[in-house]
């Protein structure tokens, strides 16, 4: 869903072409715009699409899907995860084929992301510790994460405020700040890896109820994404030589207009 809105649907179908595959159907993770803006214009441009949701507010939604329902999609099985919170009708999808070797995928929209959890625009933290606990926490450690957006960066300085000792979140934060720099994603982690740096699912441990100053589980997860909410990223420092190299006018010949 996220490809189909960032893409727009004609660069969508291009890919589609060039992958020479037919584009049958559209699992749909939530309304929000930037995840369905494109059902509409792909349900004109491919008659008989069928596109799947769990929210009437989703565009063109043809199949409404309810929580543990199967689909099958050739060889490849998908099993609907209800996850309301960020939206009363989110729905996540957990991937697989039998028999594969390859590790099971969880497409979790704006549930959880690397690092992070979506922010509680229509719910509460009763149900986000629901959803990444007892749902997506409880999916197979190897699953690979694939979420809706790429703020990993940002979620891993976050992370970091939180648990300042957690030579995990060190290590994986200069990861994806090079992955960054570099233009390449950070999608997709594993569960396994998520556990060791994301406070939302980390809520349970000690430095977590340390930073929120409290010890109830879903306390901790309401108080962390407050936190989370009113966040400022912290500002890079720049590069002392970089910093001299303008003040000498180094870059003078790159700056001047051409």
């Amino acid at each position: 869903s996220l490809t189909a809105s960032a893409l727009g649907p004609v660069q969508l179908l291009e890919i589609v072409r060039k992958e020479e595959v037919v584009l049958r159907a559209i699992l749909t993770t939530h309304h929000h715009w930037d995840h369905a803006r494109g059902n509409e214009e792909l349900a004109r441009l491919c008659p008989g699409l069928r596109v799947y949701g769990a929210d009437e507010r989703i565009g063109a939604l043809t199949h409404k899907v309810t929580h543990e329902q199967e689909l099958t999609f050739g060889a490849i099985r998908v099993r609907c995860l209800f996850t309301p919170c960020h939206t009363s009708g989110h729905m996540c999808y957990f991937m697989w084929e039998d028999g594969s070797p390859d590790a099971p995928a969880l497409f979790s929209g704006d549930t959880l992301f690397v690092g992070g959890c979506g922010k509680f625009f229509e719910g509460t933290a009763e149900q986000m510790y629901t959803n990444l606990t007892q749902i997506l926490g409880a999916l197979p450690k190897e699953t690979k994460v694939f979420c809706g957006h790429e703020c990993t960066v940002r979620n891993l300085k976050f992370a970091l405020k939180v648990e300042p000792e957690n030579e995990i979140v060190k290590a994986k934060l200069a990861w994806a700040k090079q992955r960054d720099d570099e233009d390449l994603p950070t999608v997709p982690s594993t569960l396994r890896e998520e556990f060791l740096y994301n406070p939302f699912l980390r809520v349970t441990e000690e430095p977590l109820q340390k930073f929120t100053g409290k010890t109830d589980p879903v306390e901790v997860l309401r108080t962390l994404r407050t936190e989370k909410d009113n966040f400022k990223k912290p500002k890079e420092r720049p590069n002392p030589q970089a910093v001299l190299a303008f003040d000498w006018g180094l870059f003078s010949p790159f700056l001047e207009k051409k």
